[in-house]
């Protein structure tokens, strides 16, 4: 590694629903063991906290902000159940966006939650349960009713009773905030639409926040999420199914989460400090972000992404596969978003089209051995025209990743005379320099997506980003000599 300290122990900041308290949390910490560290944070006028800075949705949000650098993690998961869930989801947004002076989010949890947008909530409730904190806190009818409500069966007694006592000491402010103003504000046009691994879970028996719910509201916001439903169980899915609960989030870390490079502490710490400027703090962000386990190519089609990851093990090979950067993912999605470096060779056609048809031309390299998937590129880099390479440039022939539907592309076979279809001769069109300029480019988009990763600043001993927030003066960097350090620095052993 890098520098001597690297967390291997992710951190969850667990933030609870209306109602309820950090205590809501200890069964699920009870089950997860010591795989994890948690932290459960009670909200403003909730628990043991008091409504003292605030008690608004943005309110919440710089509190548990606050409370998250304060802590200083660096590799940490966002936890939030019902009420919690659209905090969490704000200060997500917020995170990847390179606000707040937060780095290392891995990853979303949300346990039957409400969304960014306005909670689904039917008004002659909104309306009693306004009144039910008009004059005080909640009396026990009030309490006893609302666990009632919010379970799929009854809790045990001693789970029961300190959801209780959360309930009777609620601020009622706190109360009357959520449910006159803050379930009612709409924070999607903030959010936006996240690229973050994300659990999403719902109670099968639950109401308005149900499956359905979840899957329509804050599906919309995780394209990635994965969605589990636990049959049976109410809201309060903390204290009703913890052990489940707790499954799933460790399931989701080693899974989904968990998967991304790893990044020392000291260097996360550089990023997310003044030292490094908002902006560039969030595109870091999201490039530390777990690629997608389940990724669905864009441009390319499931064969080509499969040969193109094939090359990258080859071109760019990674230490540890557990965590790894899915260099081919991203360079699909590099050319769906028509992103390039602003020219091309004259002689190759589109970026797209160009990758096309070189790993179709490399149609069989998944099957060759490792010495001889390094023979095949080191001839095509070479550019020598001897049968090796003429058997998947332009005198190849045989079969193309693309199908029966990519006539124009010239890459289907055929017969002479067939106009619909081009003959054998053209069926993998590159010429022997054209394959070799294509590989040129892509093994420059393959190293970039490597070394555009933070975790990749770090092994080559990169912190040129560090020169000082936007809106004032650049701070730069004094110490310039070879092998000298600035105070700030990480204290990287490069590898070379």
């Amino acid at each position: 590694m890098t520098s001597d300290t690297t967390t291997t122990r992710p951190t969850l900041f667990c933030l609870h629903a209306l109602g309820m308290s950090r205590l809501e949390y200890g069964p699920v910490t009870d089950a997860l063991g010591d795989d994890f560290e948690v932290v459960a944070l009670d909200l403003p006028g909730f628990g043991d906290a008091t409504t003292v800075d605030g008690v608004t949705v943005d309110d919440m949000v710089r509190q548990v902000t606050r409370q998250i650098r304060r802590h200083g993690a660096t590799r940490w998961l966002l936890v939030g159940h019902s009420m919690g869930g659209k905090i969490a989801s704000i200060v997500a947004a917020r995170t990847l966006a390179g606000q707040g002076g937060l780095f290392g989010l891995a990853g979303v949890v949300l346990l039957a939650a409400s969304p960014p947008s306005p909670e689904p909530m039917d008004d002659e409730n909104r309306r009693q349960m306004i009144a039910a904190a008009t004059d005080g806190p909640l009396d026990a009818d009030t309490a006893r009713g609302f666990v009632d409500d919010n379970v799929g069966a009854p809790l045990p007694t001693p789970l029961d009773d300190q959801a209780l006592a959360d309930l009777h000491r609620t601020s009622p402010e706190a109360w009357t905030a959520w449910f006159d103003r803050g379930s009612r504000e709409d924070w999607t046009a903030e959010v936006g639409t996240l690229d973050l691994p994300a659990l999403i879970v719902a109670g099968g028996a639950d109401g308005p926040l149900g499956e359905d719910a979840q899957r329509r509201l804050n599906g919309a916001v995780y394209p990635r999420a994965t969605h589990l439903t636990l049959d049976g169980a109410g809201h309060l899915l903390p204290l009703e199914r913890p052990t489940e609960v707790a499954a799933a989030i460790t399931s989701f870390w080693r899974d989904d989460a968990g998967r991304a490079p790893m990044i020392s502490d000291d260097f996360a710490r550089v990023i997310a400090s003044s030292r490094t400027a908002s902006n560039t703090r969030g595109i870091l962000a999201k490039r530390a972000v777990a690629d997608d386990p389940r990724y669905v190519p864009q441009v390319l089609t499931e064969a080509q992404l499969t040969t193109l990851r094939a090359v990258a093990a080859r071109v760019v090979p990674q230490d540890d596969p557990d965590h790894a950067v899915d260099l081919a993912a991203r360079v699909d999605a590099q050319l769906a978003a028509g992103q390039g470096d602003g020219w091309r060779n004259a002689d190759l056609p589109s970026d797209p089209e160009a990758y096309a048809l070189g790993l179709d031309a490399l149609a069989d390299f998944t099957g060759l051995a490792p010495e001889q998937q390094d023979e095949r590129l080191a001839v095509i880099v070479a550019g020598d025209p001897d049968d090796t390479l003429e058997t998947v440039g332009d005198s190849g022939g045989g079969d193309s990743h693309h199908g029966g539907d990519q006539g124009d592309a010239g890459l289907t076979g055929g017969t002479s005379g067939d106009t619909d279809h081009p003959s054998d001769a053209e069926a993998h069109p590159f010429s022997v320099e054209q394959l070799t300029a294509w590989f040129e480019d892509c093994r420059v988009d393959l190293v970039k997506a490597w070394l555009a990763h933070p975790a990749t600043m770090e092994r080559i001993g990169f912190d040129g980003f560090a020169n000082g927030r936007a809106g004032r003066a650049l701070q730069g960097f004094s110490r310039l000599g070879a092998g000298q350090r600035e105070g700030w620095e990480p204290a990287m052993e490069v590898t070379r």
